[in-house]
């Protein structure tokens, strides 16, 4: 095929179009890219492209002894024992005109461009060790919604997108269970398991986000629990929020745009399960289930006041049936942007 004629289509619909593709199609090919080429620091040199390429998007990459200065502990204790580097990625879209926005939002994605597990590895059947490349995905849906809205350009909304990329290996420097990690907060954390690492990064990256100053929304995106599956399947995102409005508002965007999401309980009920005895708090919940619910109770004990939502999108971010890394995410996040124009 070498043209396409739709005739009596919208012009601005077409380009719209065209920019969610856009992004769709960045989201695929970074998660479906192998852990030896889509690192951190390729995904800090995806940020770059964007940033150059589109007007109003500026770039800052902090890297290891900025993480450092900056306290990000929870962050820094996943990442020290790989070879790679960490990047810790912040894109910023201006809103068209300059000026103050009337809105501000931070999207936050998990950037595990691998996961062994840590000391806590991966293995045994139905582990996935060999797929968690994938664990970028919301990462990658982060980057693909910046490229679409870098194109969109919605009016007066400021996005930030965030990303702590990083690996989590096994190494002589790796953390250990047990240890105790201090986030950039100065909570302390008790790492009960080196799989639940996810979480910890994130937390760093919603403290960091929500320190921006005015905050409006912020809305985390991660492939962060197999519970999540177990719950509802491959096919669903769960979401978690502090926030009814925000809640409606990410459901009809994912629904307008064909993304299946499910709201699920901010459950005090359970907040107990991720106390710990020497520390403020357990990376890991109580066994006996609802392991999705405590760790989205983990990160909003990094979120003070900005209206938050967490998607869990570890079943909808791959589908062997349809060819692997699925974009999931970029309509949804960009569409959201857009209805807060509106």
């Amino acid at each position: 095929l070498q043209a396409l004629a739709l005739l009596g289509a919208d012009a601005g619909a077409l380009a719209r179009a065209r920019s969610f593709s856009a992004g769709v199609l960045l989201t695929r090919g970074l998660v479906a890219s192998p852990a030896n080429y889509a690192t951190p620091t390729s995904l800090a040199a995806c940020a770059k492209e964007i940033a150059d390429r589109f007007e109003g998007m500026t770039l800052t990459v902090l890297e290891r002894a900025e993480c450092e200065a900056r306290g990000m502990g929870a962050y820094l204790g996943v990442s020290q024992g790989a070879v790679e580097p960490p990047k810790f990625i912040h894109l910023c879209l201006s809103a068209p005109g300059g000026g103050k926005p009337a809105k501000k939002i931070a999207y936050v994605g998990k950037g595990l461009t691998f996961d062994s597990g840590g000391y806590n590895i991966k293995a045994g059947a139905g582990s996935m060790i060999e797929k968690m490349k994938f664990d970028m995905g919301g990462a990658g849906a982060v980057l693909g919604a910046a490229r679409t809205l870098a194109e969109v350009r919605p009016a007066g909304v400021e996005v930030h997108f965030i990303v702590a990329s990083c690996e989590n290996m096994v190494s002589a420097e790796a953390m250990r269970p047990g240890d105790i990690l201090t986030a950039s907060n100065k909570k302390t954390i008790e790492v009960l398991n080196t799989d639940a690492e996810g979480r910890l990064t994130l937390a760093d990256a919603l403290v960091y986000a929500e320190a921006l100053g005015e905050v409006d929304t912020i809305v985390d995106v991660a492939t962060l629990t197999g519970a999540c599956i177990v719950a509802l399947g491959p096919d669903y995102a769960g979401m978690w929020s502090s926030d009814e409005a925000l809640s409606k508002a990410l459901l009809d965007a994912a629904a307008s745009h064909g993304e299946l999401l499910w709201q699920m309980p901010l459950a005090p009920e359970y907040r107990e399960q991720i106390n710990s005895k020497i520390a403020d708090l357990a990376n890991l919940g109580a066994p006996g289930g609802g392991g999705s619910i405590t760790a989205a109770l983990f990160l909003n004990e990094f979120v003070k006041e900005s209206a938050w939502a967490h998607l869990d999108i570890a079943g909808p971010v791959w589908n062997d049936k349809a060819g692997g890394a699925t974009g999931y995410g970029v309509r949804t996040l960009a569409a959201y942007a857009e209805a807060v124009a509106a």
